[in-house]
């Protein structure tokens, strides 16, 4: 029996609270690493403070994925968490400006703390997102649905990136603050906190999930298959993985670890583009600015391309469209290390937007297919795998990496003994072989698109 269509507006209810908690992480991509920096964190140390974000999601979205599978309340099976965690997610984001203030004799920790926390909330609100558009949408709709999401996160992601420039537009000042976090900043993560509760409580009052006897006629299963006591468990769920997860997983491996690297370096990259004409000095506020514009950028080409993504898969399949999404990634990778002016770097930022689109949208379109609809909250969280685990590889490895090339970088100088702009010219030297490395991961994930199993399996 096949689920009822949905409208568009049904559809978009569906993911609208997904567009509050990408406000929410866009907020957390473009300034933790100026945070963490103006709370004493070295460059050769932020991918340390960046493993909150894998950590948690590889523990946090498999649990969820399990659990919200086999809630049936009166809420619906997936709204409890959505809502539960949007609550702990506004108050972490509130917290965090507030690091030197809650821990002053230890600022940083307190910041890798309130990091942990935020990411963590940030995992039980969007993990059952994934899952409900697969719990409510017919396999027809589903690329649909998941472009619609894609849309909603991209359109995030523009808010929460522009939000300190919005702010400075209004009058609060971006000076930097010494051992703290400036006003623009502090104000933005306020404002996203409250929208990301408010679009939570769109999604949680409009969507109405079936009902386990409904949801187990949408799904050829009797209502007994459909409760909790008949769900396997984790092992047995990784014992029968399909195939095409794995397969996935490789082209994820690549991409997320690309991704990673950006959100990384991107502003110690931009950075050496705000030195002053005398060479004296560096515009560190207009540099936190520009990086919180760049990240603005890349999502509204992302939300351009999703419009019409589910149109030419359906034309042309989902794997031509995701392969040549992540060769624009690659290209606009490579774009970065060699354009120097801010302003010229929107354009290989436009080419990441289109990659952007069809990382949040093609995996998941294609996995949906391939997995049972009753276990569909506990593989999106296991799918969550694929995401982490390349983020916590680079985070392990990437410190020494840029550590290795920083030494090349500065052939033997004394980096502590460098003026501030000095400084500053070796980090972004650094940074943008780190950007390099990203546009190669990026190329090897389109090239591994090709070898993913895109039919329907027995599950």
């Amino acid at each position: 029996m096949n689920k009822p269509k949905l409208s568009f507006w049904q559809i978009w209810n569906l993911s609208f609270g997904f567009l509050g908690v990408q406000i929410g992480y866009s907020l957390q991509n473009s300034n933790t690493s100026s945070i963490l920096q103006s709370l004493g964190a070295d460059l050769s140390h932020l991918s340390y403070f960046w493993l909150a974000a894998p950590v948690a999601g590889l523990i946090i979205q498999p649990i969820v994925g399990i659990f919200s599978d086999g809630t049936w309340t009166r809420f619906g099976r997936r709204i409890p968490y959505i809502l539960g965690g949007a609550i702990i997610s506004t108050i972490a984001l509130l917290l965090m400006p507030n690091c030197p203030t809650l821990l002053a004799f230890a600022p940083l920790v307190m910041g890798a703390l309130i990091l942990l926390f935020m990411d963590l909330s940030f995992n039980v609100t969007m993990q059952p997102f994934r899952a409900l558009v697969t719990d409510m949408l017919d396999d027809s709709q589903k690329t649909e649905g998941f472009v619609i999401q894609t849309l909603l996160i991209n359109l995030g992601a523009v808010v929460g990136a522009l939000l300190p420039l919005v702010m400075t537009w209004c009058g609060v000042s971006d000076a930097p603050v010494e051992g703290g976090v400036s006003k623009h900043i502090a104000y933005s993560y306020y404002a996203g906190g409250a929208i990301l509760l408010l679009t939570v409580l769109v999604t949680a009052f409009k969507v109405k999930e079936y009902p386990p006897k409904e949801f187990a006629l949408y799904n050829a299963a009797s209502e007994q298959e459909a409760e909790p006591a008949e769900k396997p468990g984790f092992v047995a769920l990784m014992r029968n993985i399909p195939k095409t997860m794995l397969q996935l997983g490789i082209t994820q491996f690549f991409s997320w670890a690309a991704l990673f690297l950006m959100w990384n370096y991107l502003k110690p990259l931009i950075t050496g583009s705000f030195i002053a004409e005398d060479g004296l000095s560096v515009n560190m506020g207009a540099a936190e600015t520009w990086t919180g514009v760049l990240n603005a950028v890349y999502p509204i080409p992302a939300c351009i391309a999703s419009i019409f993504m589910a149109k030419i898969a359906n034309r042309y399949g989902n794997k031509l469209v995701y392969a040549v999404c992540l060769l624009c990634g690659a290209i606009g990778y490579w774009g970065l290390t060699v354009v120097s002016d801010p302003y010229m770097m929107m354009l290989p930022m436009v080419a990441i937007g289109i990659a952007w689109a069809g990382v949040l949208a093609m995996p998941y379109s294609i996995l949906s297919r391939a997995i049972d609809a009753r276990s569909s909250g506990a593989y999106m969280g296991i799918f969550n795998f694929t995401i982490t685990i390349p983020q916590i590889c680079m985070g392990l490895i990437g410190g020494s990496i840029v550590g290795a090339i920083k030494r090349g970088v500065l052939d033997g100088r004394g980096y502590e003994t460098m003026s501030q702009v000095e400084q500053v010219v070796v980090d972004s030297q650094s940074a943008s072989w780190m950007i390099a490395l990203a546009a190669l991961f990026m190329l090897l994930a389109a090239i591994s698109v090709w070898f993913v199993n895109e039919k329907r399996e027995n599950v």
